[in-house]
């Protein structure tokens, strides 16, 4: 038998506190995304309404399929930062009229849809989502174009944006633009390099300089509706392939476009009778220790993400820190690396690397369940040969060709990081827990280095060594790397895709997984040289 049984006791007093500390967190998170909900605050978001005008979630809900998912991306970008929490946009993964889509827009009601440092690093990662899984993307248009005074930071590497959708286009990939508002200066490429353009009825104004630019540059007098009006851009321009009355026709021409598109998956869809995992996802809160230090057993949360809990594990009476295996997600074959206690060794990268190989072998996308503390070290495991095995893994991961999506569920740290396929491996997706850690090393371990270094370097001057202001300093810095590690502050800069509810983890990933199948899952040809 492959279902995985369960060991977890949910009325002990561990489970209790580590699930307290859990939903404590998750309540921080949400704190932190009502935030990004609530636009530029009561004022503006009642101007914007008096307009007669939707809210951005309200139209993203309008566009998609009634009742389905919308799987909110970045949507803590810029956390920590001076812009506020979502970037001053929405992007995520919805389906309309059948078809998964890529799915964005700017949040008028802040500084008026302006894009800003970490909106564009947002759209960015949208557009190479879309691009990866092969998506067709619809932008919700409605921007006053850069934010000026952050010009410097985002001139130059902004037109990556214009770019990348006329590369979607040139794939065959089509690129939609619902115009619902002002579209001025870059914002104007928008709709002007889509593949199909609704505008609508005295709303959208599409225009490259407004009536006051126009006037200083070339002394010629003009109004907003004859610069850059709908109906201008629909008999006259032609940059408007459609003419809404009103925003709520604008979504369904969109959605109509999307009807038309005669657009397949590549691969198949989930499948509908998938069996859910026997053990309960609610208990994925009590799971991991509140104290990353404990270990826990990542089984059980395989147990509570795979289909029927049906779990066929690969070598594991080998390299038995990392667990491997085969499974299904809602239907999609998965292969699973997990960690099991936090370090890996020779074996673990040994076994991570063939597992890998085979999993390519077959077109089997690959899952990273991330618990790491980095690979082991000390004069034994360097004489065995760590870093070459190592190495192995990390060549391993760098040259795989199925899809990775990585899930951070606790530690990870050092190269452990990479050879779980962190951010720099380019997963198709990226999701963490809110209690996750990433760093180098850990603060505690981080502070000690600087210390150490420190001291030999005072006893080779023959300097007697600073006692009182090693402490002072060791506790600045742990204090910096804690805060610096957290799930939060690694999201606010778009080091994932989003913080996710653990209990939500099958879903996420089944989502996932029916946006990658969108295109080919294909292994790859050959690796690079494994030192042996």
């Amino acid at each position: 038998m492959t279902v995985l049984r369960s060991s977890v006791d949910t009325a002990s007093d561990d489970h209790r506190s580590n699930r307290e500390a859990l939903l404590e967190k998750l309540a921080a998170v949400e704190a932190e995304h009502r935030k990004a909900v609530g636009g530029g605050g009561p004022k503006y978001v009642d101007r914007h309404r008096q307009r007669g005008k939707m809210l951005i979630r309200e139209r993203i809900e309008m566009l998609i399929d009634e009742d389905s998912p919308f799987l909110e991306l970045s949507a803590l970008a810029g956390w920590g930062s001076e812009f506020p929490v979502g970037a001053s946009a929405v992007t995520g993964i919805g389906v309309v009229e059948g078809v998964e889509c890529l799915i964005g827009g700017s949040d008028p009601t802040i500084k008026g849809g302006a894009t800003n440092p970490w909106s564009l690093r947002k759209v960015l990662r949208a557009n190479e989502i879309a691009r990866q899984n092969r998506l067709p993307m619809i932008n919700i248009t409605e921007s006053g174009g850069a934010d000026l005074p952050t010009q410097k930071e985002i001139f130059i590497p902004g037109g990556a944006m214009f770019r990348d959708l006329t590369r979607l286009s040139a794939a065959g990939i089509p690129v939609i633009s619902l115009v619902f508002g002002n579209s001025t200066a870059g914002g104007a490429y928008v709709p002007g390099m889509s593949d199909y353009v609704v505008m609508i009825k005295e709303r959208s104004k599409v225009f490259l300089a407004g009536p006051p630019l126009v006037k200083m540059a070339t002394g010629e007098e003009s109004d907003d509706e004859s610069l850059g009006g709908a109906e201008m851009h629909a008999r006259v321009s032609g940059l408007a392939d459609h003419f809404a009355v009103d925003e709520p026709d604008a979504i369904r021409l969109g959605r109509r476009i999307v009807s038309r598109l005669n657009w397949r998956k590549q691969g198949p869809a989930p499948a509908a009778e998938a069996p859910p995992p026997i053990h309960d996802p609610d208990e994925l809160l009590g799971i991991v220790p509140s104290d990353l230090k404990v270990p826990f057993d990542p089984r059980e949360v395989i147990a509570r993400v795979v289909d029927g809990s049906d779990f066929d594990e690969f070598k594991p009476l080998y390299g038995s820190s990392l667990v491997t295996g085969w499974a299904r997600i809602h239907g999609y074959p998965i292969g699973i690396l997990a960690n099991a206690r936090g370090v890996l060794f020779s074996e673990e990268s040994q076994k991570a690397a063939q597992f890998i190989q085979l999993a390519n072998q077959v077109d089997v996308p690959l899952l990273f369940l991330q618990n790491t503390t980095g690979y082991m070290v000390g004069e034994e495991y360097e004489r065995a040969g760590m870093i070459k095995h190592g190495a192995m893994m990390v060549n391993a991961v760098s040259n795989s060709k199925v899809p990775h999506i990585t899930v951070v569920m606790g530690a990870s740290y050092g190269a452990g990081n990479y050879g779980m396929c962190g951010r720099a491996y380019e997963p198709r997706f990226l999701f963490t827990w809110p209690n996750a850690k990433s760093a180098v090393m850990g603060p505690a371990q981080l502070a000690g280095v600087v210390s150490i270094v420190g001291r030999q370097a005072a006893e080779s001057r023959g300097q007697v060594y600073d006692e009182e202001a090693d402490a002072v300093m060791r506790q600045m810095i742990e204090d910096q790397i804690e805060a610096e590690s957290l799930a939060m502050f690694l999201s606010g800069r778009m080091l994932d895709d989003g913080i996710i509810d653990p209990r939500d983890t099958r879903t996420v990933l089944g989502m996932a997984l029916s946006a990658i199948h969108s295109g080919p899952v294909e292994g790859a040809d050959g690796f690079g040289v494994f030192r042996m």
